[in-house]
């Protein structure tokens, strides 16, 4: 009986800290919880500033029918040009872009030169772009399987302008078709915001920092200030280490959740949604045992704990020995419940899924664990037939200065 006791008092204990935690993030964290209104409305500048978008692309012929189109029709009322990279490409990438083109002006194709020792595949890709863009006044680096809604640039320039950004980030939204995308997207997103609260990113004088890859509005001029992205060559994860490059050099950011730019990219298997994330969890993490073990023990105090003090105290008897534990556990996880909602309603799903969310955050603590487990076997990094090891990053921790926490998990760029 005293050893039960001990361990009801022992539940309750990692409960009221879990508590404390989510009272935290629910009141203290930035608000990073709510979805936001997305790009505010702007008045039309005095004049319309050139824009190039720069599209990193290797093997994304069978994606980009759904996207380079809606690039190229945008009814932009300035100079506007779109700068494919074929990065390397097998699948015939090049050529699928150009007919999709049809000798549109707009439109070049710049086959990517080989990468120099110590560049990230993509981050060179897009340094190509900005070396063939010339001088525009933006440029807009994307992804190749965004697709843009009608105004779209329209939109992200007026708010830039008016906002006086230096960059704006637009999180595409992200494809919850399947049962597995249902499951996973919108926890990653959430992940991310808890990470990064999109309301910290876009305060003057936060030290928070991040844009979302699929699309990134930048002033050319402050990213050449700032020098260019040669100081993130090395970056795996390349949005957040732009945002970080940019704020840093005093550049102003925003960054929010929009319907204008949603990804192509189906993710129709667990297997195909887990390499996703294991490719840069540890990267995230320094390729640190260290921080690795402090992440899972995070994700489980805030995610595993108030459920598990919940049964915990009903069974010990929530008049007696149970209480405490039934009280905190009930109550962190009716926040962690109550916070997750909003971006469930986001992606249009029932509010019924946000007491499952700590499954959800176990399963992002098992692809952390295995992202580990294949860094060290060789195997990290993998993505569009390239694999980068702890031990060939260059520059591996030029992201940026690390932030622990149970977000840590989720960081990859699925855009």
């Amino acid at each position: 009986m005293r050893c039960e006791a001990a361990d009801v008092m022992v539940v309750g204990v990692l409960a009221a800290a879990a508590l404390a935690g989510w009272l935290y993030l629910a009141f203290a964290h930035g608000g990073f919880w709510r979805t936001g209104p997305g790009l505010p409305g702007a008045p039309e500048p005095d004049e319309w500033p050139e824009v190039a978008a720069v599209v990193p692309a290797r093997d994304e012929a069978a994606v980009l029918p759904e996207t380079l189109p809606t690039l190229l029709a945008q009814r932009y009322p300035g100079a506007f040009r779109v700068i494919l990279v074929d990065d390397g490409s097998g699948d015939g990438t090049a050529e699928t872009a150009a007919a999709l083109g049809g000798g549109d002006p707009a439109l070049t194709i710049v086959p990517g030169r080989e990468r120099p020792e110590g560049w990230a595949g993509k981050v060179w890709a897009m340094a190509e772009g900005v070396r063939a863009a010339g001088e525009p006044d933006f440029l807009l680096f994307t992804d190749a399987d965004i697709a843009y809604a009608p105004g779209t640039v329209e939109a992200l320039v007026r708010a830039a302008v008016a906002g006086r950004r230096d960059l704006l980030s637009q999180m595409a939204t992200l494809s919850t078709r399947t049962g597995w995308e249902r499951v996973v997207v919108p926890a990653f997103v959430y992940f991310f915001a808890q990470l990064y609260p999109f309301r910290r990113v876009g305060r003057d004088g936060a030290r928070t920092a991040a844009a979302a890859g699929g699309c990134m509005l930048v002033r050319r001029t402050v990213l050449a200030e700032a020098g260019g992205l040669a100081r993130i060559r090395g970056a795996l994860i390349d949005d957040v280490a732009l945002g970080r490059l940019l704020k840093r050099a005093g550049g102003r950011c925003r960054l929010d959740l929009g319907r204008g730019v949603v990804s192509r990219r189906p993710y129709p298997r667990l297997a195909d949604l887990w390499a996703m994330i294991t490719r840069s969890a540890y990267h995230q993490l320094r390729y640190s045992p260290v921080l690795l073990a402090a992440t899972v023990a995070g994700l489980l105090l805030l995610y595993a704990v108030p459920p598990a003090a919940t049964i915990a105290g009903l069974i010990a008897g929530p008049a007696g020995e149970g209480g405490p534990a039934l009280a905190a556990g009930a109550l962190a996880w009716a926040l962690m419940a109550a916070t997750y909602v909003p971006m469930l309603r986001f992606y249009g799903l029932s509010p019924l899924r946000a007491p499952g969310l700590p499954l959800v955050a176990l399963l992002y603590a098992a692809m952390t664990v295995d992202s580990a487990r294949r860094h060290r076997a060789g195997r990290g990094g993998a993505w569009k037939g390239r694999t980068v090891s702890e031990r060939t990053v260059p520059g591996r921790t030029l992201s940026g200065r690390h932030k622990s926490g149970a977000a840590d998990a989720s960081r990859t760029s699925l855009e």
